[in-house]
């Protein structure tokens, strides 16, 4: 008979085997599992680009990273450990292989999932190989098992490129027209403003952060095909500003010594003395880029579809869309989505203060109007300073005419003013007048009651043509805008001048149910008499940035 050790031996044996045969067919029956993981990644935005003291390039990344492993979970799944890898090619190596995000699964219901996150470990190439390098994202997962052997496999996302050398920032920032309450405004009455469609964009380009061949500042005016070109040198010598006085955060006004230094820099551009105009938008740039950005060189360009001088608040435009650049490089948070996308209301709040300083040194008193309306865009009521933020609930299409008659908003304001102390009683009860009408509109353009848009149409014409009338009372019209009306009454359209008047621009109301056959017919005979004419919808977006 057998002993005892030998018969414990020959049950452990058999144990054993049978244990391993199970543990074969467990991990064999993984191989039946029907397999179907998936995965995405998009990169947000490139947070910074910069080349390190040493030489090396490296690279600050947001993604969003979509995956689906929990078909990788079968019974026999202890874990998973999952982890994205950069992976490019270079001169030296056929594969460099960087990785920017792991983790460690352990349950099938963890295992689908979406997270937005910048690089956890750092993105470094051994050299300057990454400016400008295709790249791929690839997700590699490693299965560890309960029993059997761990296996890999990946999935590789092409197709993604970094930056030759600069980080690129776009913003864009709308014009704006009076509907109503012109000139009367400064004497007490309430104004409506909104903003069109009509944008001014610029683009910033940062260089990289250590690249020591690039130390100038470039502003380029593209509508005028005209540049300007300062050493980041010459500015810091030129320019005197205690900058323990400027913050970023904290807007402040140009002082008096600074606005001489600064005018001695655009003097030294040469500007030529048909566009000698342009002297306080470029002083306007340089205030704003040193006191948000400081001393850095880059690249400024600027394009618009405002017409200058026209009163649809092109220097607004121009000093919300250059604000909200600056903001948007110099902020932490660049985890934008793709297309243009709005500013937070800190970020907005800040913007316009800092464009309302720009607009000082452009216009010298400005009323607030015009750079409010630019960065919130929609509308506005303002009335003795205080301006109203209005949600419009009717759709607003006009015809902007621009007469292309240049005129001294300075001389017309005082002329009303002067008007008013010549008819005191007359001309307050126009200025009242003005009054009631603004507030009308701004009722019209915020109801949600059932009046039908044609309508709301037909009262804002009527107020229109009431609003046009006491213009004419204040001695603020002009022959080209009566040109413009008359043209277009012909049709069956009502029209106001818009801003300071004596030119400038003329509004249209374009009815929801007028053809576009009349449209064109207006245009054509409005162009033909000289004037440039756009349309526009109102009551639009404000402020928007793009990486």
């Amino acid at each position: 008979m057998h002993s005892f050790g030998y018969r414990a031996n020959a049950l452990l044996t058999f144990a054993v085997t049978i244990l391993a045969f199970i543990c074969a067919i467990a991990s064999f029956s993984d191989n039946f599992s029907n397999q179907a993981p998936s995965a995405q990644i998009q990169i947000l935005n490139i947070n910074w680009f910069q080349k390190q003291p040493h030489g090396n390039d490296e690279v600050s990344l947001t993604m969003n990273i979509t995956a689906d492993l929990q078909s990788l979970f079968t019974w026999n799944t202890k874990q998973v450990f999952a982890f994205v890898a950069a992976e490019y090619e270079t001169s030296k190596n056929t594969l460099n292989q960087v990785s920017l995000w792991d983790a460690i699964i352990p349950e099938k219901e963890e295992a689908n999932f979406w997270i937005q996150i910048s690089n956890k470990y750092r993105f470094i190439d051994q050299g300057h190989n990454l400016r400008g390098k295709d790249f791929n994202l690839t997700l590699h997962w490693h299965v560890m098992p309960k029993t059997g052997k761990m296996f890999a496999d990946k999935i590789v996302m092409s197709g993604y490129r970094l930056p030759n050398a600069e980080m690129e920032v776009k913003a864009r920032a709308p014009g704006k027209i009076i509907l109503a309450g012109e000139h009367a405004v400064v004497h007490g009455s309430t104004a409506v403003a909104a903003a069109i469609d009509l944008y001014t964009y610029v683009t910033l380009r940062l260089p990289l952060q250590s690249d020591e061949n690039n130390d100038r500042l470039t502003l380029q005016l593209k509508n005028l095909s005209l540049e300007f070109t300062w050493s980041v040198a010459r500015l810091k010598e030129g320019i005197a500003y205690d900058s323990s006085n400027v913050s970023p955060s904290t807007p402040a006004s140009c002082s008096s010594q600074t606005l001489k230094s600064i005018a001695v820099l655009v003097e030294e551009q040469n500007i030529p003395e048909a566009k000698i105009q342009l002297s306080s938008g470029i002083s306007t740039f340089l205030w704003l880029y040193t006191s948000v950005l400081g001393f850095i060189p880059a690249t400024v360009i600027i394009t618009t579809e405002l017409p200058y001088g026209s009163g649809l608040g092109s220097s607004a435009a121009f000093c919300v869309a250059l604000t909200a650049a600056l903001i948007a490089s110099s902020s932490s948070d660049k985890t934008r989505g793709d297309g243009w996308s709005s500013l937070d209301e800190t970020n907005l709040e800040l913007l316009n203060k800092w464009a309302f300083e720009g607009e000082k040194i452009i216009h010298g008193k400005p009323s607030g109007i015009d750079n409010t309306v630019s960065a919130y865009g929609n509308m506005i009521k303002f009335c003795s300073g205080e301006i109203t933020r209005l949600k419009s609930n009717m759709p607003l299409r006009m015809l902007i005419t621009n007469t292309k008659v240049g005129r001294n908003t300075k001389a017309l304001v005082s002329g009303v003013s002067e008007r008013a102390v010549r008819h005191p009683e007359a001309m307050n009860s126009v200025f009242n007048a003005v009054d009631s009408i603004s507030k009308e509109v701004a009722a019209i353009i915020q109801t949600k009651d059932e009046m039908s848009v044609t309508e709301k149409e037909e009262r804002v014409k009527e107020l229109m043509e009431m609003n046009q009338g006491l213009l004419e009372s204040m001695g603020v019209s002009h022959s080209s805008t009566d040109t413009v009306i008359q043209t277009t009454h012909k049709h069956k359209l009502t029209s106001k001048l818009t801003g300071a008047g004596g030119g400038g621009c003329v509004l249209t109301l374009l009815p929801t149910l007028v053809s576009g056959t009349v449209v064109d017919k207006v245009v054509q005979e409005l162009e033909s008499s000289g004037f440039q004419c756009f349309t526009a919808s109102i009551g639009g977006n404000g402020a928007e940035i793009c990486f």
